[in-house]
């Protein structure tokens, strides 16, 4: 017999460990949204009887036998910090379909895209999330290993917009912006030290759809991820000093997008 090659059999156990992951979801917000999504995967219910009380009609309707369980043991494998709120819910992660359809959707108007580079901090990229839905963004987009995977902390923190925002993750960012180019996006990094606002760059191409792409606090956005934008631009200060997180930087962006979009 033939041996497979190495290459072959590390993709083959990716496949495998990807369709045997599973998520635990917690908190009253995320588990009823979760609950209510007819295309979220539903595995185990773990809930108190006054967290039961408060999530019966999501329970009903999603057809599930909760597992009822005494707060001060609470049976759910979670991390000891996290305030769940007597609920938990087992899921698998969501299949988000074809990439174009996504994208190229939204709640009206041009499409918005939201592009992250080495965000790996859950509540960020859940806050990233709520924006998105709020303003009307087709999609965040992050890399497999390079963004913050879909998990418990991110849910609650996106209070329940995970369930509806399409969070997608592909393999490289850059090869994506340049597919995104070719769709007829424009791509503009935000960088505190670009010289052109980003009211300027929006004004300029008004005809687009916008890819905006946020890069982790700190170090920013990686210097191949810069070269591939079609423009650096930034959210300009009243004063010359303080800045925005990540998260924030995103709202104040889609706000401004989304006004001329």
């Amino acid at each position: 017999m033939t041996k497979k090659p190495k290459w072959v059999v590390q993709k083959e156990k990716a496949r495998r460990d990807a369709a045997s992951e599973t998520v635990w979801l917690f908190g009253l917000h995320a588990v009823r949204d979760a609950l209510m999504n007819p295309n979220r995967e539903r595995l185990r219910l773990v809930v108190t009887k006054n967290a039961a009380d408060k999530l019966a009609e999501a329970i009903t309707a999603s057809g599930m036998e909760p597992e009822m369980a005494d707060a001060r043991k609470f049976p759910a494998p979670l991390d000891p910090n996290s305030v769940h709120q007597g609920a938990a819910l087992e899921v698998k992660p969501l299949a988000w379909g074809n990439f174009a359809e996504r994208v190229m959707g939204g709640a009206g108007g041009l499409p918005i895209v939201v592009l992250l580079d080495r965000v790996t901090d859950p509540h960020n990229v859940g806050a990233i999330l709520r924006s998105a839905e709020v303003f009307g963004a087709s999609a965040v987009i992050g890399t497999a290993r390079g963004s913050a995977p879909e998990t418990g902390a991110l849910a609650k923190t996106a209070s329940g917009a995970l369930e509806r925002q399409p969070y997608l993750r592909i393999r490289n960012l850059a090869d994506t912006m340049v597919e995104l180019r070719e769709m007829g996006f424009v791509i503009l990094g935000l960088d505190g030290e670009a010289e052109e606002s980003l009211d300027a760059a929006l004004d300029a191409q008004p005809d687009r759809p916008v890819a905006l792409v946020l890069g982790a606090e700190g170090p920013g956005l990686r210097d191949k991820t810069k070269a591939t934008c079609d423009q650096l631009v930034k959210v300009p200060f009243a004063r010359d000093f303080g800045s925005l997180n990540v998260s924030n930087a995103a709202a104040v962006a889609l706000f401004a997008t989304r006004k001329t979009r």
